[in-house]
């Protein structure tokens, strides 16, 4: 009778134990689940680097290139030179509001 008994309470224990193995708070799925966050925090990290990249070849080009500080010049702050006309037009089109009308 005790040796059932032991076999029973071994039987339970292993499976306490292997449910807590998988479904756990440090368990397999919680560790696919971080394994998944990471790989996607590392492409985040991978895109931001390459950003950053080029943000510092753009100001390095701009510090150290005098036509590319004039094309930022003209392109953001409609800079031009002696003679030139710029012509912009609207990107949106004007809202055309009602007048109310009287009865």
């Amino acid at each position: 009778m005790r040796r059932r008994i032991a076999t029973a309470a071994a039987v339970v224990l292993a499976v306490f134990l292997g449910y807590h193995v998988i479904f756990g708070r440090n368990g397999v799925t919680a560790y696919q689940e971080k394994r998944l966050e990471d790989k996607d925090l590392q492409k985040q990290i991978q895109q931001l680097q390459d950003e950053n990249g080029r943000m510092k070849d753009h100001v390095d080009h701009l510090q150290n290139d005098p036509d590319a500080i004039e094309h930022e010049a003209r392109a953001r702050l409609h800079y031009t030179r002696p003679g030139e006309v710029i012509y912009t037009l609207n990107d949106k089109p004007a809202d055309k509001t009602s007048v109310p009308t009287a009865k």
